[in-house]
């Protein structure tokens, strides 16, 4: 006797994980001449990075830890240019989650003073290179001087067309789909309405590929509480190196595991 055809749910995963021609990124144009290291097919679209090691790094070279801040600040110089050049599309970096706010006062404020004089000094750079600088967070909780930079930052950039670089800043996963459920509650969406695909189009991400690529540094093996809801089917990479230590060849490294790993989505 022939079984029935299995009623399959109309939004069960990996719907909700868009192919490649479903998720829009910046245009192609100015990454056809990248140089790649592995086939664009097998390059990821979208890779997150959790720079953390910032002050271990300082401690074991007897530094103070807005030193190793420093350190860290200047290897995001290095590491965004080389990333233009292996014509990355979007790159998403985690620069000060929610629960840093508990570190001490001077560590706070020093980190905020170096970003935000990293930002404002590095803008026109940007610009030329064709990067688009995104905000993931909640900027009002921010002080004014780096509200401002980072503003400004966005205004300047807006047309980059090579790599969007979205800057989690004062970010929190929980926080962005607590933000994100407020915003479809006040929408007046009804509940039945309310699918993964909504759910995506309300954070701070929306119109962006999910990450293909997490990386880690630090040797940590956790997301600490980033990009919870898109990294769902993202490939993990941990590097021992701590954040400033961590250069083009550990993120050429990163890229050519990525391509060497085969991805299935459930299927």
């Amino acid at each position: 006797m022939a079984r029935p055809p299995l009623a399959r749910p109309t939004d069960a995963p990996p719907s909700a994980h868009a192919s490649e021609a479903d998720s829009p990124v910046p245009d192609a144009g100015g990454r056809l001449a990248a140089e790649r290291i592995v086939p664009l097919e097998e390059s990821p679209r979208h890779i997150a990075i959790i720079m953390d090691g910032n002050r271990r790094w300082a401690r074991a070279r007897g530094l103070s830890e807005l030193e190793g801040h420093a350190a860290g600040v200047e290897a995001i110089r290095g590491l965004l240019r080389h990333a233009v050049r292996r014509g990355v599309p979007v790159l998403t970096l985690y620069a000060f989650s929610r629960e840093n706010w508990a570190r001490p006062d001077d560590e706070v404020s020093g980190l905020f003073s170096l970003l935000e004089g990293a930002i404002r000094s590095e803008t026109e750079e940007l610009r030329r290179e064709g990067v688009q600088v995104r905000l993931l967070g909640r900027r009002d909780e921010l002080p004014a001087a780096t509200r401002r930079s980072l503003e400004s930052a966005l205004e300047a950039t807006a047309g980059g067309d090579r790599l969007v670089l979205n800057v989690a800043f004062n970010y929190a996963g929980r926080t962005e789909l607590v933000d994100a459920f407020r915003a479809l509650a006040a929408s007046g969406l009804a509940p039945d309405d309310i699918d993964e695909a909504a759910v995506s189009g309300a954070l701070y991400t929306a119109g962006l590929p999910d990450p293909d690529l997490v990386i880690r540094t630090g040797g940590e093996q956790r997301l600490s509480n980033f990009l919870i809801w898109q990294s769902a089917y993202a490939e993990l990479y941990v590097s021992p190196l701590l954040w400033p230590d961590f250069d083009a060849d550990a993120f050429d490294a990163a890229l050519l595991e990525f391509a060497s790993r085969t991805r299935r989505f459930g299927r």
